[in-house]
């Protein structure tokens, strides 16, 4: 308990501390007590904290969705038991073997306007060069989709796990009964399986809401020059060290923290109703 203490809840607590506080530059320099300005500030008064929170919940929404979509039709196919079937589980893992940072320098060189493989693929389609990720419109869409590209296969290994455990019997008897392949998923396996569900979209759910990696490497530390992918984390680290103002951006961390929890209490109360 203490060691859980120690780096779980001292550094949380000394952030919340410092929150209340005016403190910039050095750490060690004077500070004083500010209340809570800081989060007011950030609520009425900063012009990026709202739409940095909008694209944290634009990101996340996108990259989730995506991702269970694409990882219950990659499960339920490899649940078909294909005859690719190891070979296909190897395949979809590889890419989280990588770390974030070496696939954010793999796209980042993909997806660069002039050498890039992506615009030389659209070259020979005859469709003009893209700039995927320094145009506003479309730098948070292809982030998103490196994002799917990496942990659709968590997904696809949490699914493929409560797959392996369902009963074959209620399939078999509403296959005599006449039954279609989508309403044995809608009414069978989609209701039995949905706990693993709930699983894996808590638990991308959180991990797409804290991502970080990807985002600094691509954008930097300011989200680009117009803060086309600047979520609320990496709002949070520009406010602490490329401007210094750690009152400010622990206050950020904070409501980024209550955002976290937030969201999961409401897809934890739909998962539940359902």
């Amino acid at each position: 308990m203490i060691y859980i203490a120690l780096l779980l809840v001292g550094p949380l607590a000394y952030t919340a501390f410092l929150s209340l506080t005016d403190a910039r530059g050095s750490i060690q320099a004077d500070f004083s007590f500010v209340g809570i300005q800081n989060y007011l500030t950030a609520l009425t008064a900063d012009p990026r904290f709202w739409p940095a929170a909008g694209r944290t919940l634009i990101f996340t929404a996108g990259a989730l969705i995506a991702e269970m979509i694409l990882g219950m039709v990659v499960a339920l196919a490899l649940h078909a038991r294909l005859k690719t079937g190891a070979f296909v589980r190897i395949t979809f893992l590889l890419p989280l073997v990588a770390t974030p940072v070496a696939v954010a320098m793999m796209w980042l060189l993909i997806f660069e306007p002039t050498i890039g493989f992506a615009n030389e693929a659209l070259g020979w389609l005859g469709i003009p060069a893209q700039g995927w990720i320094s145009e506003p419109a479309t730098a948070l869409p292809t982030l998103m989709l490196v994002d799917v590209w990496q942990w659709t296969p968590m997904v696809i290994l949490i699914l493929s796990a409560g797959l392996a455990n369902l009963p074959q019997d209620q399939q078999e008897a509403a296959m005599v009964d006449g039954a279609s392949g989508w309403n044995r998923f809608w009414h069978i396996t989609l209701p039995t399986i949905w706990p693993t569900v709930m699983a894996a979209v808590l638990l991308r759910g959180i991990d797409a809401m804290k991502t970080f990696d990807l985002l600094y490497v691509t954008k930097g530390a300011g989200g680009g020059s117009r803060h086309e992918a600047e979520t609320l984390n990496v709002y949070a680290y520009a406010q602490n060290f490329s401007y210094n103002d750690y009152g400010a951006a622990s206050a950020i961390s904070i409501l980024f923290f209550a955002f976290i929890a937030i969201v999961i209490g409401i897809l934890n109360g739909l998962g539940n109703k359902r």
